[in-house]
């Protein structure tokens, strides 16, 4: 377990850092095309934030949320990334999405730093983004992680 202070210029360097941001991006992506058939599907991209538990907890506490409610806003998510609307999700609309979603991330936080803690095994984009950062201050550190 470790911590990462990160701010807003740490997430828009990982983003705007091409090589190492498609190739996160296109790791993640490959993990959640769970049939391998190269998009994903509506419940593909569900599992994905459930996993997150983004929308099921409030500051880490469980918050009981109707099934409906959740099937809505899992579907607005699903719409939101499938921009051709062709009911699947590609590369370049899953790519696209994350890019935005890490640079509002990135204006939220702006030059605020927060703290976080990271299990050393976690593969979240903002733990790639701090790795990123911490490789550039430090060259022996990107050979550690």
């Amino acid at each position: 377990m470790g911590v990462v202070i990160i701010d807003g210029s740490t997430v828009r360097a990982f983003v705007t850092d091409d090589q190492q941001f498609t190739k996160s991006v296109d790791e993640r992506f490959a993990a959640l095309d769970l049939n391998n058939d190269g998009v994903l599907s509506r419940s593909e991209l569900r599992k994905a934030f459930e996993s997150l538990r983004l929308l099921e907890s409030h500051f880490g506490v469980d918050v009981v949320t109707p099934p409906d409610e959740l099937t809505q806003l899992y579907n607005s998510i699903f719409e939101r990334f499938d921009c051709d609307g062709s009911g699947t999700v590609d590369l370049q609309e899953f790519r696209s999405e994350m890019k935005k979603i890490l640079l509002a991330i990135a204006d939220g936080l702006g030059s605020c730093p927060i703290q976080m803690v990271l299990e050393d095994d976690d593969q979240s984009f903002l733990k790639k983004a701090a790795d990123l950062e911490a490789a550039k201050l430090d060259p022996n550190h990107a050979q550690a992680s």
